[in-house]
């Protein structure tokens, strides 16, 4: 089923050009009827399809979406609201941005797909370079694994400049080890939200996404 409409669409572009409480407030209805309730509808089947490979996935589409305001206390820009509607399904939940999950993220200009380990603090990051260090084959080959490749090309993250010299040697083979944060994501066009198909082109990012969520979460519980 398509869970969007044009829409959806034409509400993100007229909020970019009236970031304010007057206007959202005159547009609240058409924020309900074609951004919150289709995007609540399409986490809750991504939700059903996820727990049913990952039944420690136990969350609502309340516990995985994002508010759409943001938190201007600590920004020069005061604009009340993001330009995006955006959600994680993680059996970390959706403040442990750590625990490798899907992270999905729609406006309209673009649709993006994450997953990956963000911004890990020192001790997760520790066990992360350590694990890589220590099976450099396994990791070799799935950051090369067609799958992987087609549907993310490679790793992203911030690099540190230097490393602790335990691991140094290592990071000579494989340089990812520098990075602070390894995740990676997708960019789509915003037409795959029209399509009936979109929550089945959603999943194919998350199994492609999978094997290496699975050699970052036995690095975490190490």
């Amino acid at each position: 089923m398509s869970y969007f409409t044009p829409d959806f669409v034409s509400f993100f572009e007229e909020l970019a050009q009236n970031n304010n409480r007057d206007w959202f407030q005159a547009n609240k209805p058409r924020f309900e009827k074609h951004v919150k309730q289709p995007f609540a509808a399409l986490i809750q089947e991504l939700i059903n399809r996820i727990e049913a490979i990952d039944h420690r996935v136990i969350m609502t589409p309340k516990d995985a979406i994002f508010q759409l305001h943001r938190d201007t206390r600590f920004s020069q820009d005061k604009s009340p609201y993001k330009l995006f509607t955006s959600a994680i399904i993680s059996a970390g939940g959706k403040k442990n941005t750590t625990f490798p999950g899907l992270y999905l993220q729609l406006n309209h200009e673009q649709v993006e797909v994450y997953s990956g380990v963000y911004m890990p603090e020192k001790e997760p990051l520790q066990k992360i370079r350590d694990h890589i260090a220590a099976n450099p084959g396994e990791f070799a080959r799935l950051i090369a694994d067609p799958v992987f490749v087609e549907k993310f090309g490679s790793i992203r993250g911030e690099v540190n400049k230097r490393l602790p010299k335990e691991l140094e040697e290592a990071a000579k083979t494989q340089p990812l080890i520098y990075n602070k944060a390894f995740y990676y994501f997708a960019t789509l066009p915003t037409s795959v939200l029209f399509q009936d198909d979109f929550a089945d082109v959603v999943m194919t990012y998350f199994h492609a996404a999978q094997p290496l969520g699975h050699f970052f979460e036995a690095a975490l519980r190490s």
